[in-house]
């Protein structure tokens, strides 16, 4: 049985709707989930990137793309009441509500429908604390381990060359977006392209120019 470590932000929408469709996609196939927050902002920064939300026509776009993808896979879905926000307190709160710096299925759902389902304010502080006292979490969202784990995830996803969110990962084989279930799961099936150069060689090809910035 193969172990898939699934990478999320509640920030991203792709996130959630990959979340609530990773179970139909992989429908019929031995598996077993980790889910594991990363802060999405400390990923870009790294890379130096922008959001989607960070470039006025694209975020535009997202916005419209989420909500037909949404309905395309039968997946609710309401815009919180701003975006984007500052998903820290959601982020600590799964991480404490786990151990070793993961959460369980129930509390990733929990935390992604707060945001993408109700239209309400997704980083309001008394709406993380109704939902802190839900999820009864083992450790405070304060306490140093929780701090510390989710910058683990975090800086083990950048060390793991892990970009964006959702990314799931198995045998170190990383597989990022909503659109790359249909590829995760051909991977699993034994689909021997993975052995091609089309995947082996992908990074090897030269760069023809650097752009500056």
């Amino acid at each position: 049985m193969k172990h898939i470590t699934f990478y999320f932000d509640v920030i991203s929408p792709y996130a959630y709707l990959a979340f609530e469709q990773l179970p139909k996609a992989l429908e019929g196939i031995s598996h077993s989930v980790t889910y594991k927050p990363v802060l999405f902002g400390a990923l870009l920064q790294h890379f130096g990137q922008l959001g989607p939300a960070e470039i006025a026509p694209k975020r535009t776009w997202t916005y419209r793309q989420i909500h037909w993808l949404a309905k395309q896979q039968g997946t609710p879905l309401q815009m919180p009441a701003s975006h984007p926000f500052n998903p820290l307190g959601l982020l600590r709160l799964a991480v404490a509500c786990g151990s070793q710096g993961a959460c369980n299925r129930y509390v990733a759902e929990t935390l992604f429908r707060h945001v993408w389902q109700g239209g309400q304010e997704a980083g309001d502080v008394q709406r993380l604390q109704a939902l802190t006292e839900q999820l009864k979490p083992a450790r405070a969202l304060e306490d140093a381990s929780v701090k510390s784990e989710l910058k683990a995830n975090t800086d083990a996803a950048v060390a793991a060359g892990i970009f964006g969110v959702p990314t799931m990962e198995v045998d170190s084989h990383q597989f990022w977006g909503l659109d790359a279930l249909p590829m995760l799961r051909a991977y699993l099936s034994g689909d021997d392209w993975f052995a091609s150069p089309a995947w082996t060689q992908a990074g090897e090809l030269p760069t023809g120019i650097i752009r500056k910035r």
